[in-house]
């Protein structure tokens, strides 16, 4: 994956958020992929491994190839998904996850591996690994957000951007993610997010089909 990819608007699952209007982490993703997200991260900070398994299987299984699965932190279940036969592309991990380098060598070499990442010593960490260790960085928060309480101080748009830069000069690309609205995706574009990350904004919707579209749109319009 270059530094040029285009991954668009990336979907993260909330099991709270999604049941909230009775739609359910399928039905959002379903729709949200049916709008034209391309890439779905699967994340359940306190499922079972075997109910986190159920789930991404059943995510894979709804969306084919029209957008690429990813799991969220457990690496585990993304190998055991893929065991399975399942269209699971790797995983992203945090900074407390098992190391980046594991990840590669036990998914190998065409599978996805993405690092969240919101320091600059993050980036240049990922500099001195193998070149193709890490595919993606997930940055942020760029905003404060509910959907995760521990996370690190917000960047902003140009704490993002700061990051991206470091990142472009070592060839991986950046997704933006953290407390991201509609009206942030024009501008973290620009700012050279490769991606934004969105959680609430689609799992939250009474509708969310119009809403992944409109997210899809903004990215899109220049």
């Amino acid at each position: 994956m270059s530094a040029a990819t285009d991954v668009g608007v990336y979907l993260v699952t909330d099991g709270p958020l999604a049941d909230r209007h009775g739609t359910g982490v399928l039905g959002v993703v379903r729709a949200a992929v049916d709008a034209g997200v391309r890439t779905v991260q699967v994340r359940d900070k306190d499922a079972s491994a075997r109910d986190l398994l159920a789930l991404t299987a059943a995510v894979a299984d709804s969306v084919g190839d029209r957008a690429t699965v990813v799991v969220d932190d457990r690496l585990d279940v993304a190998l055991a998904a893929r065991h399975a036969g399942h269209r699971v592309a790797g995983v992203h991990l945090g900074q407390s996850d098992v190391p980046v380098t594991a990840a590669r060598a036990l998914l190998g070499p065409d599978a996805h591996v993405g690092l969240t990442a919101n320091t600059p010593a993050h980036v240049d960490a990922v500099a001195a690994l193998p070149r193709g260790t890490v595919d993606l960085l997930g940055v942020g928060v760029v905003h404060p957000t509910a959907t995760k309480a521990d996370h690190p101080p917000a960047l902003g748009h140009a704490g993002f951007a700061r990051i991206a830069d470091l990142a472009r000069a070592v060839g991986v690309p950046c997704v933006a993610i953290g407390g991201i609205t509609l009206e942030d995706v024009a501008p973290l574009r620009a700012a050279g997010a490769a991606g934004v990350a969105v959680v609430s904004g689609i799992c939250a919707a009474a509708d969310p089909y119009a809403a992944a579209a409109a997210h899809v749109d903004a990215w899109t319009l220049r």
